[in-house]
């Protein structure tokens, strides 16, 4: 089994900047995936970006060049640093690790752009 335990959600105003975090801990092996994915009010859910076990990432086409994805093997931490944050940026976010054909999934964490 797989946890997934996500942090630093919240509101920030236009323009702002959020990291988010989420470390995993389970029956992970050190060839896996990890990413971010979000669902905004009234919408679906939609890719943010992902990165491999060896740091190959994947993103949005919107989101590219305002949110970067990060991750730390050793601690199995997946990041998503996201700057100059948009009103339509509001969603809940949500931690994944794809891993031997099997995903997971964090809780969610909210993250509101507002003034």
């Amino acid at each position: 089994q797989v946890q997934l335990v996500e942090s630093g959600g919240g509101l920030v105003q236009p323009g702002g900047s959020l990291r988010l975090s989420c470390a995993a801990s389970g029956s992970i092996f050190s060839v896996n995936a990890m990413g971010w994915y979000r669902q905004a009010p009234g919408k679906q859910r939609e890719l943010v970006a992902t990165i491999d076990a060896f740091h190959t990432t994947t993103y949005a086409d919107t989101l590219k060049g305002r949110f970067t994805i990060s991750r730390d093997n050793a601690k199995n931490t997946v990041y998503l640093q996201m700057n100059r944050l948009r009103p339509e940026d509001t969603a809940d976010y949500y931690c994944n690790l794809a891993q031997m054909g099997d995903n997971y999934w964090g809780q969610g964490t909210q993250v509101t752009v507002s003034s």
